[in-house]
């Protein structure tokens, strides 16, 4: 009878480990799940995370809320404009608050890089983004495409009249008088034109890197073009034929369209336009690495990737999603290229070209 008793608990307690095993398989290993499974085959609960993007407007941060939380992750989302992120991912590097940030461009992204405030981590879908958008050191690894746009009011300028190039604005008496000459404190957008033209005249001999021939186009684009105005809607200054030439994002032509009722034409230089790339990053030093790395790994595939560009009209940089994208967006990009930039190089510059610019170049 003993003998038979103690069988009788073996198989018992043989019983409940089998049962326990059972329940720890979580979701089958699904890194996008409530509960991924870890390289010891144990469940392993997603942490909440807080998410830090200047990409979260017009309804963005809400969708990728709820879709996160389809998908087993809970996140905070801090929003803010990219130049005050920066600054506050710097200023709490030694004490990080943000585990992942989102939609910060290239030359932000430098500027942490040399922080020292991301984590180097390559998702497996950096594979499926376009050739030259991902950083090459593994930091960060591109989203979301955004050109940057030299428009026309179609009632205004015909197409067949229209500039061929940013430089044609200033070099050609024609468009005097015609187009917006961007105001760069604070904003990416305008500094990353600026950007445009004097990088085709890097000279390492030259003031801040340019040569004199550069900083004359600059000082010429000044000096023909329009001031804007703060407060204004350049779009709406394009619709009433006031500045008919204005610098425009491709992701808000739809909207602006629809706004102001002028479907505005685009210019594509041989050289390429500025293309802003929304990227994503884990912060260096997270209490929560593994979560972070299972939400970047969600956030940029070519299914998350192609709800969001056909949401929001906007064009994926992962190639895999390209198809998801709208028609007119499709058919706007296949006539343009990016203009090839040395991102660290701009980011290294740009605030003193802007300085040089405000003080020397504009009156």
């Amino acid at each position: 009878m003993k003998k038979k008793f103690m069988l009788l608990t073996l198989t018992l307690v043989l019983a409940m480990m089998v049962a326990a095993c059972g329940n720890k398989s979580g979701n089958g290993g699904n890194p996008a799940g409530s509960n991924a499974e870890s390289e010891g085959g144990q469940a392993v609960k997603n942490e909440k995370l807080i998410v830090y993007t200047n990409a979260n407007s017009d309804g963005r941060g809400e969708w990728l809320v709820e879709k996160a939380k389809a998908a087993g992750f809970e996140i905070e989302i801090v929003g803010a404009g990219g130049a005050d992120l920066t600054n506050r991912l710097i200023a709490e590097k030694n004490n990080p608050v943000a585990d992942v940030v989102y939609g910060l461009n290239n030359m932000l992204y430098e500027k942490l890089k040399k922080e020292n405030v991301l984590a180097k981590y390559v998702p497996a879908w950096a594979s499926d983004v376009e050739e030259g958008l991902n950083d090459p050191d593994g930091y960060y690894h591109g989203l979301i495409k955004q050109a940057i746009l030299l428009g026309y009011n179609p009632d205004s300028i015909a197409a067949d009249q229209a500039p061929k190039d940013w430089t044609d604005l200033w070099n050609n008496p024609e468009f005097h008088g015609k187009y917006e000459a961007p105001a760069l404190l604070g904003q990416i957008t305008p500094q990353l034109v600026v950007a445009g033209i004097l990088t085709r005249h890097i000279d390492e001999n030259g003031e801040l890197g340019i040569s004199q021939q550069g900083w004359d186009e600059v000082k010429k684009m000044y000096d023909n073009g329009v001031p804007m105005v703060e407060g204004e809607d350049p779009y709406a200054n394009l619709a009433s034929g006031k500045t008919p030439l204005v610098t425009i994002v491709s992701g808000t032509l739809k909207s602006k369209t629809e706004q102001y009722g002028v479907e505005a034409g685009t210019v594509a230089p041989e050289v390429g336009v500025p293309m802003i790339v929304e990227h994503a990053a884990i912060i260096n030093g997270t209490k929560k690495q593994e979560t972070a790395e299972r939400f970047v790994e969600w956030l940029g595939t070519a299914e998350v990737q192609g709800e969001f560009v056909a949401q929001f009209n906007a064009m994926p940089a992962n190639m895999k999603a390209v198809e998801k994208a709208n028609d007119e967006v499709k058919n706007l990009y296949s006539a343009l290229k990016a203009q090839q930039f040395d991102w660290g190089f701009l980011s290294d510059n740009i605030e003193q070209w802007v300085e040089k610019i405000e003080l020397e170049i504009k009156k």
